[in-house]
C-alpha cells in the first residue's frame, strides 16, 4: 500500500451506522426517563384493565311498580326515574327497513327551512351518505343551518375531505371525541345516537346509521333489518335538546334561536312520547337503564325485545327472570348466523341458559342481520333507539331513545316483531344445553371481555 493510499483510505460501500445516540442509548444513560416510561406504561395498563375488567352499578328495583302501566302516576314517576318528559301532540311514524327510512329521511331533509342537525355513530361512504350529502350541500347553500356530528371512532373510514362541499355551501361538521394525546381518558366513550332534526319539529330516531349496509343487498350480503322511527311534533324537542348536550361537547358551540327550537308545538299528534337521553355518570349508571330496569319490573303481561347484541348484565337478568316467575310472557329476538360480531354473537348465548330455564323464548333471526332496537311491555309501553341490550350501550357510550306510550304504535312494533320470529329459531333449553364445546370455549374467552361488548 502507498504512503497517499494510507493517508486518504477509500471509502468503505454499503450503508454507514451514523454515531447519533438513539433512543436506546439515551434510556440506558437516563434512569429517570426509564423510571418515566414504565410509569406511563404502567398508567396505560391499569386504564385498560380497569376498563376491561371493572364491575359496572348492579341495578335492582327497591319496589316493583305496582300501579297501571297507562296511569299518570307511573307516567310521573318514570319521568323522575329517567329525567324526560313524557310529552303528548306527536304524530309516530314506524319505518321498517332502509328502502323506507332513508326514502322518509330524505324527503323530510329536502323540506328543511330553517335547520337539520344530524348525529350518527356511523357515516361512512356510499350510495346512502352521498345522497344524504348532497340534500346537506343544497340546503345549506339554500340558507338552512346544517350541524352534522359524527362520532370519531364510529365513522374513522370517513375522511374529513368527504365533507369540503358541504362545509364550503356553509353547513358545520365536527367529530365526537377524536382520540389524541390529551383525550386518550375518554377515548372509550362514543356517541352511539342515531338521530335527525328538522326544523326543530320533526326527527328521526333508531339503531341506522347512514351506510349502504342498511339499504343495498349484495349476493352474499343482505340489506340489514333495522326499524325508525319518524317522530312529529313535542317530542322532537327533547331529540333537539340529545343533539345540543353533544353539538356543545364537540364545537363549543350553544345552538340556539327558533331556527333549532320551534314555537309551534304540536297538536295534531296523540302519542305521548318521552326521549330518554343517555351518558354513563361517573359511576356508570345511565338513564337507558334505567328505563329498561323500570319497564322490565313493571311488566303484568308480556315484554318483547329485539336486539342485535343480546349482553345483559345480571341485574337485568334476574329481572327478566323475576318476569317469568310473575307470569309475563318474554320473547327475545336477537340475530342468528348473519352476525357482524360473531364474538358477541358466542358471548351472548352463554346467557340463555338462567332465562330458557326460567321459560322465556329465545329466537335467532335468519335471513340477514337484525339490528332492530325495540322493547314492547305489555301492549302499552313502546321504547326505540340507538340502545342495545349489552354492557357498552348500558355504561359506556352516549345513547338515546323514545318511550311511546301508544298501544297502536306497539301493535304496530309487534306486527314487525311477530313477522320476524316467523322468520327466525327458536333456541329450546335442549339445544342450548347441546351446543358444541368450541363454542363454549368461545363463550368463555368473551365473557372476560362481557363489559367491552
Amino acid at each position: 500500500m502507498s504512503i497517499a493510499s494510507a493517508k486518504h483510505p477509500k471509502p468503505r460501500r454499503g450503508r454507514e451506522k451514523l454515531s447519533i445516540p438513539g433512543l436506546k442509548t439515551e434510556f440506558d444513560r437516563s434512569e429517570a426517563l426509564r423510571v418515566i416510561s414504565m410509569v406511563c406504561i404502567g398508567i396505560v395498563g391499569l386504564w385498560i384493565i380497569v376498563a376491561l375488567f371493572s364491575p359496572g352499578v348492579h341495578y335492582r328495583m327497591e319496589a316493583s311498580p305496582s300501579i297501571p302501566l297507562d296511569s299518570q302516576n307511573y307516567e310521573r314517576e318514570l319521568e323522575a326515574l329517567c329525567g324526560g318528559t313524557i310529552r303528548p301532540g306527536n304524530q309516530i311514524q314506524v319505518l321498517t327497513n332502509g328502502e323506507n327510512f332513508y326514502a322518509a329521511e330524505l324527503e323530510t331533509l329536502r323540506q328543511a327551512r330553517q335547520s337539520i342537525n344530524i348525529e350518527a355513530y356511523i357515516f361512512r361512504r356510499g350510495e346512502v351518505a352521498h345522497r344524504i350529502l348532497e340534500v346537506l350541500t343544497e340546503r345549506a347553500r339554500a340558507g338552512v343551518r346544517v350541524h352534522l356530528l359524527i362520532d370519531a371512532l364510529g365513522s374513522a373510514s370517513t375522511p374529513k375531505q368527504y365533507f369540503k362541499d358541504l362545509r364550503a355551501a356553509g353547513g358545520k361538521v365536527e367529530w365526537y371525541h377524536p382520540v389524541r394525546w390529551n383525550t386518550w381518558f375518554r377515548s372509550n366513550n362514543r356517541t352511539h345516537r342515531e338521530l335527525m332534526v328538522v326544523d326543530g319539529r320533526m326527527g328521526f330516531i333508531g339503531g341506522a346509521g347512514i351506510d349502504d349496509q342498511w339499504l343495498v343487498t349484495k349476493p352474499k350480503h343482505q340489506r340489514w333489518r333495522d326499524t325508525v322511527l319518524r317522530v312529529e311534533g313535542n317530542a322532537a324537542l327533547g331529540l333537539q335538546s340529545t343533539f345540543v348536550e353533544n353539538w356543545l361537547e364537540s364545537s363549543g358551540e350553544i345552538l340556539s334561536g327558533q331556527e333549532n327550537f320551534s314555537s309551534e308545538p304540536g297538536q295534531d299528534g296523540k302519542s305521548p312520547a318521552m326521549v330518554v337521553t343517555s351518558s354513563p355518570s361517573s359511576g356508570g349508571s345511565t338513564r337507558a337503564r334505567i328505563l329498561m330496569q323500570t319497564l322490565v319490573a313493571s311488566a303484568k303481561r308480556s315484554i318483547a325485545i329485539t336486539t342485535p347484541y343480546f349482553l345483559p348484565d345480571t341485574g337485568l337478568r334476574n329481572a327478566l327472570v323475576d318476569a317469568v316467575r310473575r307470569g309475563v310472557q318474554i320473547r327475545i329476538l336477537v340475530p342468528g348466523e348473519h352476525n357482524d360480531h360473531l364474538l358477541t354473537r358466542y358471548s351472548s348465548r352463554g346467557l340463555y341458559g338462567d332465562l330458557l330455564k326460567a321459560g322465556a323464548h329465545v329466537y335467532e333471526y335468519r335471513p340477514t342481520m337484525i339490528h332492530a332496537k325495540i322493547l314492547i311491555v305489555d301492549d302499552t309501553w313502546a321504547v326505540a333507539g340507538s340502545t342495545n341490550f349489552d354492557n357498552r350501550s348500558f355504561g359506556i357510550n352516549d345513547e338515546v331513545n323514545i318511550a311511546v306510550l301508544d298501544p297502536q304504535i306497539a301493535a304496530r312494533l309487534t306486527a314487525d316483531f311477530m313477522n320476524d320470529l316467523g322468520q327466525s329459531e327458536e333456541i329450546t333449553l335442549e339445544k342450548w344445553k347441546h351446543r358444541p364445546m368450541y363454542q363454549r370455549v368461545i363463550e368463555w374467552v368473551g365473557s372476560l371481555l362481557e363489559r367491552q361488548q
